[in-house]
């Protein structure tokens, strides 16, 4: 039986506190798109599109004429016939149907007045700024609860970065974890350096801090490169912009990748296809936000509290970059 959904959807603009720095450059505003589907008994679920194009999903100009050539009335094979080329798409439209279809249990579905629910602090890891900012950041971060933190590198010249990093591990209380990200910006000689650098510092009985893993340290391209510095250090690396899409994921367990996989549930594709894919290889992973609003963390949330394996904290402190969402949300609600 198929069933018919009444589709609306909606842009949004929200503009950082402040700027995000990466490898890829600065981002000063995310966007993206809010959908609603209405079945024929009216229950309503919502879905979020947040792509993000330099990581590999889809452009939002892709989006938006997906969104706009659909017609108002859509079915469940409109849903499940995404294809792989709009990942964002099929993520938030798949959410949106299992969110209508009480998939999760009934005490999330009175949105827009229901918040989304949030672990402890302890089970987040919380994005610190970049450069020598971080080490005074992470206090604030501390005292809200978070005990991992990830620290982008790769922004600015190795030996500038290096110097900071002695600094924030010798600050950093006991017991912290810390994640290095390099969005793939390092050179192979730089990944070996840090690499090299967080092993010696492994083996310093004096500095209880765990450097976690680093993250994507070289390109998409230097697949291999990768694969063999995995072999070669004690710290671990995990596959980030590698893996942006359940079609990349596969690629590299099918290549030989059994350490750490980054999942961005808003843009990696199918959350049903993802599911499947986890619970067969049982990889280990860490799910990470995309910087969506509540509306597509509870449909990340959910798929990281299934799959999440290791105890390892996901990547979802980002609150501290945006502005609270309330009166935001019920404006575009409204308008909705």
């Amino acid at each position: 039986m198929t069933n018919d959904y009444r589709f609306e959807f909606r842009p949004y603009q929200r503009r950082f506190l402040r700027s995000l720095t990466t490898n890829h450059g600065k981002w000063d505003i995310r966007e993206g798109i809010i959908l609603r589907l209405t079945d024929e008994t009216l229950r309503v679920g919502w879905g979020e599109i947040a792509p993000i194009s330099w990581f590999g999903s889809e452009t939002l100009e892709q989006v938006l004429d997906f969104c706009r050539q659909l017609p108002g009335e859509i079915t469940d094979e409109t849903i499940f016939s995404i294809p792989d080329e709009l990942p964002a798409c099929q993520f938030g439209f798949e959410s949106a149907w299992e969110w209508g279809s009480w998939k999760w249990g009934n005490e999330f579905f009175s949105m827009p007045n229901a918040q989304c629910p949030m672990p402890n602090a302890q089970s987040f890891s919380a994005l610190l700024p970049f450069g020598e900012a971080a080490l005074n950041q992470w206090e604030t971060l501390w005292q809200k609860g978070y005990r991992t933190f990830k620290w982008k590198i790769g922004v600015d010249a190795i030996a500038d970065e290096l110097k900071i990093f002695e600094s924030l591990t010798r600050i950093l209380p006991a017991s912290t974890k810390l994640r290095l990200d390099a969005n793939g910006g390092l050179s192979y000689e730089e990944a070996n350096l840090w690499l090299r650098t967080c092993d010696n510092l492994k083996a310093n009985a004096e500095l209880p801090l765990e450097i976690e893993f680093i993250e994507q340290p070289l390109p998409v391209e230097q697949f291999q490169q990768m694969l063999e510095l995995s072999t070669s250090y004690e710290t671990a690396i995990a596959l980030d912009e590698s893996v942006a899409t359940l079609k990349q994921l596969a690629a590299c367990h099918q290549q030989g990748w059994r350490e750490i996989f980054v999942i961005k549930p808003g843009i990696v594709g199918s959350p049903s296809r993802l599911r499947k894919f986890c619970h067969q290889h049982q990889i280990d992973t860490v799910f990470s936000s995309v910087l969506e609003t509540a509306i597509g963390r509870l449909a990340a949330l959910q798929i990281a509290a299934e799959l999440s394996r290791n105890n390892r904290a996901i990547g979802f402190g980002i609150d501290h970059f945006f502005e609270q969402e309330e009166t935001w949300f019920q404006t575009l609600w409204n308008d909705l």
